[in-house]
């Protein structure tokens, strides 16, 4: 199942992007026949749209981050409209510099957006004050960063427990329970990080992201550092995060196989939100990157005929030959 933003445009495959104008949630229910003049057309062609969620763990509205002043100013993002689900994993992909980390940083009250609302639940971290904002960060956002940011000389449980005990809130052990049992760190919680392996470090982070109950939690490319058995490893305790423990995640990545644990991928190009791909496989992914890739872009967005290239498409399997349309998305 496929959505875009914006005016509709035809599937190119059964899992496959269809780019569209950035930032709009209307739909429209014209179809491709009327528009085109060709009778039959719509029947061979399906179209979706991305529609506002309802119940929103976070949203943003005409979100506009630009770094410098004047000559020397650079967009990072571009007016991004963007909602949430709660309970679901979504991950943001796009090419280097396309604004992945600009909007996640926005999203967890850590960046100042230039214009535009973010919102978290019904609060509005751009209206709020820097110390109502920390406490927002510190209580209701678990934030995930590739490099862990465990304190050497504390142990795993101390450092899962640490902010619990700055906040001075009262330990939930049942849940720290079910926590510990979902990522599997029983075992664990007398070692100090430098005992653990990568993907064990990245499990005490995310237990440590958790335990408050926020109401996202955001992950800062949690794999990049990672070899491929542990990122599999550590996408599937975020995976586990959500299916078992209920929580609401947002991953940045660079990695069509990370992505495809998720259960949407939106596609960001130069600070513009693209479109989405729902229920994402590896290749589902790398097609909708090569289409941008291999695409002149028009101010609003992506050609609606733009398809990957037979180049793209040859590197793309080369590059991942194990992963084809419908491959398993938990390993």
């Amino acid at each position: 199942m496929l959505r875009v933003n914006g005016s509709r445009v035809p599937e190119q495959r059964d899992q496959g992007w269809r780019p569209g104008e950035p930032a709009s949630r209307r739909t429209s229910t014209t179809s491709t026949a009327s528009r085109r003049g060709q009778a039959g057309d719509d029947a061979a062609t399906r179209y979706a749209s991305v529609e506002p969620i309802r119940d929103a763990a976070l949203s943003t509205s005409e979100l506009v981050k630009v770094h410098g002043q004047a000559a020397r100013s650079v967009t990072a993002l571009d007016g991004i409209t963007l909602d949430v689900e709660r309970g679901r994993f979504t991950t943001i992909m796009g090419a280097s510099g396309s604004g992945k980390s600009t909007l996640l940083h926005c999203l967890a009250g850590l960046d100042k957006p230039t214009r535009g609302k973010v919102l978290l639940g019904t609060t509005d971290l751009t209206r709020v004050s820097e110390r109502t904002l920390t406490k927002l960060r510190r209580d209701r956002i678990g934030f995930v960063f590739q490099s862990y940011d465990l304190l050497p000389q504390l142990t795993v449980r101390q450092n899962i427990l640490l902010p619990i005990e700055v906040a001075g809130a009262k330990l939930d052990e049942p849940w720290l329970d079910t926590v510990l049992d979902a990522l599997e760190l029983g075992g664990l919680l007398r070692q100090l990080p430098s005992q653990l392996s990568g993907g064990e470090q990245q499990r005490v982070a995310v237990a440590r992201a958790v335990l408050s109950r926020p109401d996202v939690v955001l992950a800062d490319e949690p794999t990049g550092a990672l070899d491929a058995g542990t990122t599999r490893e550590m996408v599937g305790f975020l995976r586990a995060s959500v299916d078992h423990l209920g929580q609401t995640v947002v991953m940045v990545t660079h990695d069509p196989l990370a992505a495809q644990h998720a259960d949407r991928a939106v596609i960001l190009h130069e600070g513009r939100l693209m479109g989405e791909v729902a229920q994402p496989t590896a290749h589902g992914v790398l097609d909708a990157l090569a289409a941008l890739a291999d695409t002149d872009l028009p101010a609003g967005g992506v050609r609606p005929d733009a398809t990957p290239s037979r180049r793209s498409e040859r590197k793309a399997n080369s590059r991942w030959p194990s992963f084809g349309r419908g491959a398993a998305r938990h390993t």
